[in-house]
């Protein structure tokens, strides 16, 4: 039995919610994978605000629709797909597909959509191996806390160094002034 009009314009509809609400989207070949193991792959993205979902091709061809930013999209369109809708965590959701298959051994990665412009498996795999945002935001802060601590140093060493030069004229002038006592 098959899907009624209806429940094909929820799923459209849900589609282009989500789509709507995605930074990155990439198409997997999922076939010949259980049941388990693709609640597996939803159970590994979940963390990173990702949603995989399975549906027709023609289904997400009309989610699609005239959106340019999703148009590039439409050549993965082949065979059965899943599609995985990166909200959030880009690295970690990329990451997580590629542990994922991995352990699984039984997907392929056809390509992706970020930004309107269509990525194939070298770039997907490239973007996954950018460090996160989070890591990007600690090196920076390092980077700027290393600088202030070598200005503080620097501020701090120009008095010092001036008193260790005022100290080693007095013990000069102490020790010519003793030798002349003497």
């Amino acid at each position: 039995m098959g899907r009624t009009l209806e429940s094909k314009q929820e799923v459209v509809a849900e589609l282009k919610q989500t789509l709507s609400e995605s930074q990155l989207a990439f198409v997997i070949n999922y076939q010949g994978l259980t049941v388990a193991e693709i609640s597996d792959l939803r159970r590994r993205l979940r963390p990173t605000g990702t949603v995989c979902k399975v549906t027709k091709n023609t289904l997400m061809r009309r989610a699609i629709g005239e959106d340019a930013k999703w148009q590039p999209l439409t050549e993965f369109l082949s065979g059965s797909s899943a599609f995985i809708l990166v909200k959030d965590d880009i690295g970690g959701a990329i990451k997580a597909y590629q542990d994922f298959q991995k352990a699984a051994k039984k997907t392929e990665l056809r390509g992706g959509v970020m930004e309107g412009r269509a990525l194939n498996e070298a770039q997907v795999k490239a973007i996954g191996d950018l460090p996160s945002k989070e890591q990007l935001i600690a090196q920076i802060a390092g980077a700027i806390n290393a600088v202030t601590t070598k200005v503080a140093v620097s501020i701090n060493e120009v008095p010092a160094s001036l008193g260790r030069c005022l100290q080693a004229i007095a013990d000069k002038e102490k020790g010519s002034s003793d030798s002349e006592a003497a």
